[in-house]
């Protein structure tokens, strides 16, 4: 699981971004920075991409570059050694304009970036063999509609992953979103109206993605405190609407039960943390949809204060209690939570 989000920085928004940055420093994140956007060039373009790289550099950040041969006319530079050096990058993406005999000899000196979409199964497998660090990132897509596929991204994530090749993709995020769309910036179609930290947990869990990085500029406090505590601590956080009598159950850390079914999550604590003890009257004993989060009550004997959130459909029980229900911006994250997992219901 990847151990940091990565950022897309932009140099437009880079005085509006470095707020947020700060708060990764000295975690080793990475940040993607385009260094052949054409609108952005002017007679400081340069200037300003030096200072920025040396900067991110300088407090602890990897910094991956996408390039083009545009790019190294722009800076002057003979090769993408001299311009890697030159703005102390980490990594080179490595974009359009280059053949694979000037991509391996640049995969023998330092981490390269692929494009996930473009890269052939052999070329994959001949620069992962090769290469002394080599990724491959899928795109990100600002247009509705026009994001991949879950099977796709999916099956091709696995393809380059057996070549070799460490994946990585984006999310959205939720406070400064990037034009001229502005409908986020997601790899997966998906994930365009869903909570970053659930699109981070799905990449991570469900899809193996071994980076994720966050494609719009802005991404809120809250949200980033759910990312930083599933990377840190291992600890899903679930936003859910809890009836008021069960409020003292958020932010207490839970386990699903190793053999919960597909249908529902079992709480393994829940005698443990149920708020009502061992007796629970009958209340609100209505069908529980997915997402619904229910307690058994006295009907069920001795299994009465067990907790469980629904995955699928169930019908009603006269014997469990509906006391709750998972944010819709945030089913997602029922999926990601397997046997053993830690996750906490938090307010929304």
């Amino acid at each position: 699981m990847p151990n940091s989000l990565g950022f897309s920085l932009y140099l437009s928004t880079f005085a509006d971004q470095w707020p947020t940055l700060v708060g990764w420093t000295g975690t080793g994140a990475p940040v993607f920075l385009s260094l052949h956007i054409s609108e952005e060039f002017n007679e400081t373009y340069c200037r300003r991409a030096e200072e920025v790289c040396r900067t991110l550099a300088s407090h602890g950040f990897r910094v991956i570059a996408d390039v083009s041969r545009k790019t190294l006319h722009q800076f002057g530079c003979a090769d993408l050694v001299e311009l890697a050096q030159s703005l102390q990058l980490w990594a080179l993406r490595i974009d359009y304009g280059f053949g694979l005999e000037e991509i391996l000899a640049m995969a023998e000196k330092m981490p390269i970036v692929l494009n996930a979409s473009t890269v052939t199964a052999d070329e994959a497998r001949i620069i992962g063999a090769r290469g002394r660090e080599v990724f491959a990132m899928h795109n990100f897509y600002p247009r509705p509609e026009t994001g991949l596929d879950e099977d796709d991204l999916l099956e091709r994530t696995k393809a380059l992953q057996a070549a070799g090749l460490k994946v990585l993709a984006f999310i959205p995020g939720d406070a400064q979103l990037r034009g001229p769309v502005y409908e986020g910036l997601p790899t997966l179609e998906a994930h365009r109206e869903v909570l970053p930290s659930a699109a981070f947990a799905d990449l991570a869990v469900r899809y193996g993605l071994d980076g994720i990085f966050l494609g719009d500029p802005g991404l809120s406090e809250k949200e980033q405190s759910r990312i930083q505590r599933f990377c840190r601590e291992n600890v899903l956080s679930v936003p859910a609407v809890m009836d008021p009598e069960y409020e003292d159950l958020y932010d207490r850390v839970f386990t699903c039960r190793v053999d919960s079914p597909r249908r529902l999550i079992r709480f393994l604590e829940s005698r443990e943390y149920s708020c009502k003890g061992t007796v629970v009257s009958p209340e609100n004993c209505i069908t529980r949809l997915r997402g619904t989060i229910t307690i058994d009550n006295e009907y069920y004997g001795r299994y009465t204060g067990e907790i469980q959130m629904i995955r699928t459909d169930l019908k009603e029980d006269r014997r469990v209690n509906v006391i709750g229900q998972v944010c819709k911006d945030a089913m997602l994250l029922m999926d990601c939570i397997g046997g053993g997992q830690k996750f906490a219901l938090v307010r929304p």
